[in-house]
Parts: C-alpha cells; sequence; structure tokens
C-alpha cells in the first residue's frame, strides 16, 4: 500500500498534466517513500512546470542523495561494531 506522501505525489504529477503512466512510475516505483515523496513535492512546489528531463533528473539526484545517506549510515553502524570489538574484544 502506498503512503499518503506518495498518494499525493501521483496526484501533483496528475494535475501538472504529465502521462498517467508517468506519473505511476515516479510516484510508485521510485519515490515509494516518504522521504523521496517529500523531496520531489517540495521540488515541483519550487519549480512552476518543470519539462518531463527536469523531472526524471531531480528524481534521480534525490534517489542518488538517499543511496548516499543510507551506504552512510550502514559505514558508521560497521565502525560502531568493530570499535566495540575493539574496546571490548570478541
Amino acid at each position: 500500500m502506498a503512503s499518503e506522501r506518495t498518494d499525493e505525489l501521483y496526484q501533483v504529477l496528475l494535475d501538472r498534466g504529465y502521462p498517467k503512466k508517468f506519473c505511476a512510475e515516479v510516484a510508485y516505483k521510485n519515490m515509494n517513500t516518504d522521504y523521496t515523496a517529500t523531496r520531489m513535492l517540495g521540488y515541483l512546489y519550487r519549480v512552476s512546470e518543470p519539462r518531463i528531463e527536469d523531472l526524471v533528473d531531480e528524481m534521480l539526484a534525490i534517489l542518488s542523495d538517499r543511496d548516499s545517506i543510507i551506504r552512510k549510515k550502514e559505514m558508521e553502524h560497521a565502525q560502531a561494531v568493530m570499535n566495540e570489538m575493539y574496546r571490548n574484544g570478541l
């Protein structure tokens, strides 16, 4: 089930006149978390009429940022485990 933000993103894209299939692809397949949907909504509210190319570019940038944050959190967790092992041993 899609989140409320994802549904809102889908509706905003439709209201802006983008093709229905494109809206579904962006909202439900790629921007399907509250974080990504909220970031995309912020972009859509700041930029009045982005071309499809610009919208896809922003979507890719948001997904790249999200992946970077996930990798950073994973590395921080791994470092915390290593520090714990150094302090307390195996």
